[in-house]
């Protein structure tokens, strides 16, 4: 009988054979035969998937800190995960990307939904963020970042191990430059015309959002001529794709000053300063705010951040998208556009949807669905997973 390198897990009777030979990646916690030696495997570890019958199923990454404690990497368990298995994932990531923009901004990979589970890879023309929240990337983190920089040719490998993906794999966080030199400045990002700051060292996430950008230019298709109002702007996302399409003004608000401050240095590369002003402030605050001082905008534009993370945080999220709606609803013109979105993987367009109609009816206001947008084409869907389908943009004509 052949051998081979990798140890054993075996999925039990509960685990879902089925839904693994579909393509559903990840085996729980709960679905594997733990013993002595399965518990002692060290995280990011490489073995082989059997099923209840010892049929081989694929080579997967276990991690025994996580629920999710295998990921499935490989169908054919002859393969080595090495330099050359990284390097065939990005060249067919980056087949797609290049076909998609014809500048090298983008999330170059989208975890499970480009064969490389966990790890997230957005990239900013020679300088490239990675998001190891996976073990066997932490692990294998080497070989990934040789044949990404074979593969694409970037100079600068930033490591971002931050975040909450990281803690739910038992990962301790640190951000490095594991190849080149670190950044001094924010690195200018072209998209839909407009101009954006990227802090890839002390930004948020990677720097940049690059999964909102169909829905900037969805809102700066409805912007020309207009008031735009731009809440939870980070780094002027919404606002300053507005101003590139010829809206009137852009009033950005948002929590964070370094945030602002680099939306505040995009209007300036674009030379629409004079159009674009900026607000520090609790969202919420300042809605009921400008309210109170009779603004109305044309376009307003709600982009926040994950009310509702996880099943347990979903109904008091549900309830925060509602207020966002209604408070927001009662600054929109009438005959104007209300652009609503939601990040959180626990609530899925139907109830976003619901929540915010609601919200806006309770601002007495009546409405129509106009648009509905999600993550652009450089973050795709695994179908079998919905946790990737994470982004909503539900556009309303009020």
């Amino acid at each position: 009988m052949e051998q081979h390198p990798y140890p054993v897990v075996r999925l039990n009777p509960k685990g879902d054979a089925r839904a693994i030979r579909h393509g559903f990646p990840w085996v729980y916690a709960n679905e594997v035969v733990t013993d002595r030696r399965t518990k002692g495997l060290v995280a990011g570890t490489i073995v082989i998937l059997e099923d209840a019958d010892r049929t081989p199923m694929g080579l997967c990454a276990v991690n025994p800190a996580s629920k999710i404690f295998c990921r499935m990497l490989e169908r054919d368990i002859t393969v080595p995960i090495d330099h050359a298995w990284f390097e065939a994932k990005f060249k067919r990531a980056l087949d797609h990307r290049a076909r998609l923009y014809d500048q090298p901004f983008y999330r170059l990979v989208h975890a499970e939904a480009d064969g490389l589970p966990g790890v997230v890879v957005d990239r900013f023309g020679d300088v490239a963020v990675v998001q190891p929240n996976a073990a066997y990337a932490d692990a294998l983190i080497g070989p990934l970042v040789d044949a990404l920089i074979a593969v694409t040719g970037v100079t600068t490998v930033v490591m971002n191990g931050t975040g909450r993906a990281r803690s739910l794999e038992g990962l301790a966080e640190r951000t490095d430059v594991i190849r080149g030199v670190a950044p001094t400045t924010p690195i200018e990002v072209p998209m839909n015309g407009a101009i954006y700051m990227a802090d890839v060292m002390g930004g948020q996430k990677t720097g940049l959002f690059f999964d909102q950008r169909p829905n900037h230019a969805f809102a700066a298709s409805l912007s020309q001529g207009a008031r735009v109002l731009d809440m939870f702007s980070h780094v002027g996302g919404f606002g300053l794709a507005a101003l590139a399409n010829g809206a009137a003004s852009v009033l950005a608000v948002d929590g964070s000053a370094p945030a602002l401050e680099l939306a505040d240095a995009g209007a300036a590369a674009m030379g629409v300063s004079a159009k674009f002003e900026t607000r520090k402030g609790d969202a919420f605050a300042v809605l009921e705010a400008l309210a109170e001082e009779g603004v109305k905008f044309d376009v307003v534009i709600c982009d926040p951040p994950a009310f509702a993370p996880g099943r347990k945080s979903l109904d008091a999220g549900l309830r925060a998208y509602e207020r966002v709606a209604r408070l927001a609803a009662a600054l929109v013109e009438e005959g104007g556009y209300l652009g609503l979105c939601s990040c959180s993987h626990a609530a899925d367009l139907t109830k976003f949807r619901n929540a915010s109609a609601r919200g806006i009816g309770r601002a007495g206001r009546r409405s129509q669905v106009i648009h509905t947008g999600y993550a652009g084409p450089d973050h795709p869907l695994l179908p079998h997973l919905a946790e990737s389908g994470y982004l909503k943009a539900v556009f309303f004509r009020l």
